[in-house]
């Protein structure tokens, strides 16, 4: 079984960033939450899950990912606020950093083991993409709607709808994660 203390373990550095004591909580809570609905039973089948069924990860797993989206929107963060002279919004980094630990929270339901040794797509996963299952994960967790926002419209299905800056931030360090394998899975990616 896994423990919110495994979970904390997974994410200690990005967790320890996160001010709010209550911020960090609920976001070991919305993660044990995922890992329980999705019939997780130890963190090494969390390691070795891939972050995407979408391409080919090279070995890539979702706790790999989910650390460098939320260091990749941090670093965005910081790069602005570094170089603005003056800063035309406000970027929360509690927010940030919890929102990049918790945007594919959903693929706990999303992915399953095959049986083979791989994964596929669950039956929860046929019925709702992960930023609809993350958020309502969050939710349950406790989460104001800013928060969501961070889960729920961090992928394609926030095109076009009001955001966060801290989720645009995360669809950034995202895309920019999983593109490049796109294209290196195609051939395209010069390297």
């Amino acid at each position: 079984m896994i423990t919110e203390n495994d979970i904390y373990g997974l994410f200690k550095e990005q967790l320890d960033a996160i001010e709010d004591d209550s911020i960090r909580d609920m976001v070991v809570r919305a993660w044990h939450l995922g890992c329980t609905r999705g019939g997780w039973k130890s963190i090494n089948d969390i390691l070795g899950m891939p972050f995407t069924l979408l391409t080919e990860t090279h070995g890539v797993d979702l706790v790999e990912h989910t650390i460098a989206v939320t260091e990749g929107a941090r670093g965005l963060a910081l790069a602005q606020m570094k170089a603005y002279g003056k800063m035309p919004y406000r970027i929360d980094m509690d927010r940030l950093i919890a929102g990049g630990l918790l945007h594919d929270i959903g693929k706990l339901l999303e992915i399953e083991p095959n049986g083979s040794g791989g994964y596929r797509k669950s039956r929860s996963g046929d019925c709702l993409r992960h930023p609809f299952s993350g958020t309502v994960l969050a939710a349950e967790a406790g989460f104001s709607d800013e928060y969501l926002n961070t889960i729920a419209c961090h992928a394609k299905e926030g095109e076009g709808r009001p955001q966060v800056v801290e989720t645009i931030l995360i669809h950034q360090a995202d895309f920019a994660t999983f593109i490049p394998l796109v294209n290196k899975n195609k051939d395209s990616l010069i390297e």
